[in-house]
């Protein structure tokens, strides 16, 4: 008998089944007894949705499950994916690349293509079926798809080109990684550079012109600009995103960018144009304008290749060589930290569309060399960044004839969109600040280094119509705007600003977490954060989105999950892990800044502001948690041998399992104002990390299948714990070294303390915040330990106090004195190094998820297939709400309190179970919907743990009720 291929021939079985149904006399209902209601959505390709520039051979693919609210105990039982070249392959289910067959597993997230071998730029589309519980199929999922970037060791086709004359605007220093104190001499700098005769290539201008055949089936282009690009084709801008692509250390890795430009073409001519500018690439002097350093890694330059695929099978590929045309760009001025300057004047209108007749000569473009690092794609990209909101003032000040200052309302990294109207040469400059001086100027003191220097956005018009101007290359972390208006040269009539509006640019990383209370402050202090947050979001986590826009290492970890619960930072911190391994040193040290665009004090290994192990072991703590949060073990295995490399750096640096150098507490509240770390030791917290970073290597060398070295690292880990408890601990007065609220929190939180001290420790700890009128000392290092250990030992009570007022430095008193986003120093002061926008001290964040709300991942079922939710209900509190889309769907949780009565609602993914802790002082009163917890099928009770009722639930909607005190 011949056999048949059902996949080939779906009508083979739904024949079959209309058969069975006509003699067995079911009826069309018994047809969708054997699908399953749920189904795979969703869909992601290294964490992405349909993303353009896989550069790994085995990218890995996720879903989500979509079920009834109804139904519980949801479980996929097994999966199948089909990947095809063509969405009409995909369609009659042919995977003529990849067809994975029934494969018996609830695996939902990292599978990894096991397909043929992948080609560089080219479509893939996939979809996914899946198998529940009772082994029922799901239809197929929508279709996705996934675009190839370059694969494996493939070339670009294509040259770096630039213009001759640029590099002149590109100056090398001596010292090309310094950090630019603007309190030194300026002539102790070689400051050399172009002659105002020479063009201005500030910004430069790319175009090439091409015929493009009939019938047209693809085109994509790979493209990257250094420092800053922006791409059209036929005169329109290709994608959203801005300042790309994402900053990095350029000798070690260029990010390159990929799109599908297929609909942008049309038969004939077509035209291409880039614009570039400086970034992060190139940052040159300025003796007016705010300057944080000086580095440059060469002249503007760009490398494309634009692939077309025809629909007679023909291919045609385009790359940037000396036949593209050059010319300086509208752009007169560009620093990321000075501003941007455009005169609309030197625009050239049709520049980048066909048939461009120029009025002033364009060069040929020059071949130039790379800057040494290797191209890569999305493998080592966080999400582009875009405008995501506009902020719309709410008050406009005069300050003299033609001087206003504008409030937006909220303190965010910002790019001004305006309309303006006036004469050719008229012009508006636009500072921006934080705050304001007591007679109404901005007041540029949280925003520089030297508390002075300026920096402006400025625009120049090119007739005597309204004119829309929005910067492409410059963004400010600000609140206020002071807009200043001047006419032409030799004109009276002055410009009028039409209109204006604080355009919001961040991470396109999408908002996955939630959170509200009762408690309004509670409410402001999320926000706050969030703002914070949001505001340096960029291709790295910046410090601040003015002052430094550098990516300070400490801030992954102590924030991570933080950010994580907020925000889908999934490629963010793939990206900070190389970025990281990128700025390693030979000897093995990370330093605190990742990518190191300057060295922070001077260059040597006891050097706190460069060798800090609270900032260096992100590289040990980043991979962890996205293990826990993601169940990606990708980056343990990528990074595993530099890791290594990191931790015997600090065994050579430590004195007896003992580090003694680092920054410590970084901003702790002590007698002084603000800096360094004032109440406890910095060998404590150096010291303490120390352990953790061993404690984590043992249990991710187990995870990657060395157990062997597991085991060293762990029995090292007891080695420093035993040197720390020795040097540290005084058993007589159960305090650790001077006895400050870190020096308690990290060695409860870390399990270094001894089981029989911890209750001890535990109680001095809140004694001591007790005594203090419920206020802290921890700073940003020993913070997230604080919160972490009062939490674990039940003293959310005592968190809620410690942040529940307004009056002490903290969060509250942030908001009191007016702060929108988190400020650099727990009392919102300015001074020195007081930025109004700094997301360091953010971890409260986590605590609303993990405390509150009670949602948290389960170390036994990373990426939340398995969850605990443990809410707190404490103060005065009357409900939480919290939701977070983790890797594995959506959970939800929400409490009300009314008296003594408290109900918990609770949404627990399809494919995942939870252990739930139901706030109950009688475990035997406890219900789910009309009855009794323990007598609903799927429910299992596992014991009380005063003051919770503990039991087991699958997926699913749960409605539980109890009794409180």
């Amino acid at each position: 008998m011949k056999s048949v291929d059902h996949h080939q021939y779906p009508n083979y079985l739904t024949l079959l089944l209309c058969i069975a149904c006509i003699m067995f006399g079911f009826t069309t209902q018994a047809k969708a007894i054997l699908i399953t209601s749920v189904k795979p959505q969703q869909l992601k390709c290294e964490s992405i949705e349909n993303p353009q520039g896989i550069d790994i051979l085995n990218p890995s693919l996720s879903w989500t499950i979509q079920s009834q609210a109804n139904r519980r105990g949801v479980l996929q039982t097994a999966y199948r994916i089909i990947v095809s070249t063509s969405k009409e392959n995909l369609a009659k289910n042919i995977g003529d690349v990849w067809d994975s067959g029934q494969v018996r597993s609830a695996q939902m997230n990292n599978i990894h293509y096991a397909g043929k071998i992948l080609k560089s730029t080219s479509f893939y589309w996939w979809k996914v079926k899946i198998w529940d519980e009772k082994g029922n199929p799901s239809n197929y999922s929508m279709p996705a798809r996934w675009i190839t970037g370059l694969l494996g060791d493939a070339p670009i086709q294509a040259k770096w080109i630039s213009a001759k004359g640029a590099e002149k605007f590109a100056h090398q220093y001596q010292s090309a990684k310094s950090d630019f104190n603007l309190k030194r001499d300026l002539p102790e700098y070689r400051m050399y550079g172009p002659k105002p005769s020479d063009p201005n290539f500030s910004s430069v201008l790319l175009r090439k012109s091409f015929v493009v055949k009939p019938k047209i089936k693809s085109a994509i282009i790979h493209i990257s600009g250094l420092g800053q690009y922006e791409l059209t084709v036929n005169g329109q801008k290709i994608g959203k995103d801005i300042l790309s692509p994402g900053w990095s250390d350029y000798t070690k890795t260029i990010l390159y960018d990929t799109f599908d430009i297929t609909a942008q073409f049309k038969n004939g001519e077509n035209a291409i144009g880039i614009i570039l500018s400086n970034g992060m690439y190139n940052i040159q002097p300025d003796s007016v304008r705010y300057v944080k350093f000086l580095v440059s890694y060469g002249q503007l330059k760009a490398i494309a290749s634009i692939h077309l695929q025809y629909a007679d099978g023909s291919a045609e590929v385009i790359v940037t060589d000396q036949s593209w045309q050059v010319s300086p760009g509208p752009v007169t001025y560009s620093n990321l930290f000075g501003g941007e300057d455009y005169d609309e004047r030197l625009a050239q209108q049709g520049w980048d569309e066909p048939n461009f007749i120029p009025k002033t000569k364009w060069a040929a473009a020059e071949t130039c060399s790379t800057p040494g690092g290797k191209l890569k794609g999305l493998s080592c990209a966080a999400a582009p960044i875009m405008a995501i909101e506009n902020l719309t003032p709410i008050k406009a000040t005069q300050l003299s004839a033609h001087k206003w200052v504008y409030d937006l309302g909220q303190n965010a990294s910002i790019m001004p969109e305006i309309m303006i109207k006036g004469n050719a040469g008229s012009m508006v400059r636009i500072t921006p600040a934080e705050l304001l001086k007591p007679d109404g100027h901005v007041d540029r003191a949280s925003v520089t280094q030297d508390g002075i220097r300026p920096a402006w956005w400025q625009y120049t018009m090119g007739s005597s119509k309204v004119e829309k101007w929005f910067p492409k290359f410059f963004y400010q972390g600000a609140r206020y705007l002071e807009v200043e208006l001047f006419p032409a040269e030799g004109d009276s009539q002055y410009p009028v600003l039409e209109e204006l509006k604080g355009v919001v640019v961040h991470s396109s990383a999408a908002p996955i977490g939630s959170f509200s209370s009762s408690n309004e402050l509670f409410n402001r202090i999320y926000s706050l954060v969030r703002w914070a947050q949001r505001s340096n979001m960029m291709s790295v986590m910046t410090d601040c989105p003015h002052r430094e826009k550098q990516g300070w290492l400490e801030q992954y970890h102590l924030n991570g999950p933080s950010l994580r619960y907020n925000f889908d930072l999934t490629p963010m911190f793939r990206k900070i892990m190389n970025d990281m391994s990128d700025s390693q040193l030979d000897n093995g040290l990370v330093p605190n800044i990742a990518p190191e665009f300057f060295m922070a004090g001077a260059d040597i290994i006891n050097n706190g502001f460069r060798n800090s192990p609270e900032w260096g072991s992100s590289f040990i703590i980043v991979p962890w948690q996205q293990y826990l949060f993601n169940g990606d073990v990708s980056l343990v295995r990528n990074y595993y041998a530099k890791m290594q490399k990191y931790l015997a750096f600090l065994d050579a640096s430590a004195k007896k399992n003992l580090l003694h150098s680092g920054l410590g507490d970084w901003y702790d509240i002590g007698p002084k104002p603000a800096w360094g770390s004032q109440l406890t030791p910095i060998s404590f917290t150096a010291s303490a990390i120390y352990f953790y970073d061993y404690q984590l290597m043992g249990k991710m060398a187990a995870l990657i299948g060395k157990p062997e070295e597991a085991k060293t690292y762990l029995n090292k880990s007891e080695m420093i714990r035993k040197a720390f408890n020795d040097e540290f601990f005084n058993p007589v007065t159960n305090t650790y070294a001077t006895g400050s609220n870190t020096t308690y929190a990290m060695p409860l939180f870390l399990k270094i303390a001894a089981p029989q001290h911890r209750e001890a420790l535990i109680k001095n700890l809140v004694s001591d915040i007790r005594k203090a009128g419920n206020s802290f000392n921890s700073g940003e290092v020993g913070y997230r330990f604080l919160l972490g250990a009062l939490d674990r030992e039940g003293y959310s009570d005592v968190i809620y106090d410690m942040n529940n007022q307004s009056d002490r430095p903290g969060y509250g008193y942030q908001l009191k004195m007016g702060a929108t986003a988190l400020t650099e120093k727990w009392d919102a002061s300015v001074g020195s190094f007081g930025s109004q926008n700094h997301f360091m001290s953010g971890q409260i964040n986590e605590w609303f998820f993990h405390g509150l709300a009670g949602i948290s991942e389960d170390e036994n079922g990373p990426g939340f297939r398995k969850m605990i939710i443990k809410p707190t209900v404490t103060g005065d509190l009357k409900w939480v709400k919290g939701s977070y889309k983790s890797v594995s769907g959506e959970i939800k949780s929400y409490w009300l309190r009314n008296g003594n009565k408290l109900s918990l609602d609770l949404q627990i993914p399809a494919n995942t179970e939870a252990t739930v802790y139901v706030p109950a002082t009688n475990p035997d009163l406890v219900m789910e919907g009309s009855k009794k917890a323990i007598q609903v099928p799927g429910i299992k009770w596992i014991k009380y743990e005063a003051p919770y009722a503990v039991y087991h639930v699958g997926s699913g909607v749960y409605h539980f009720k109890s009794e409180i005190k």
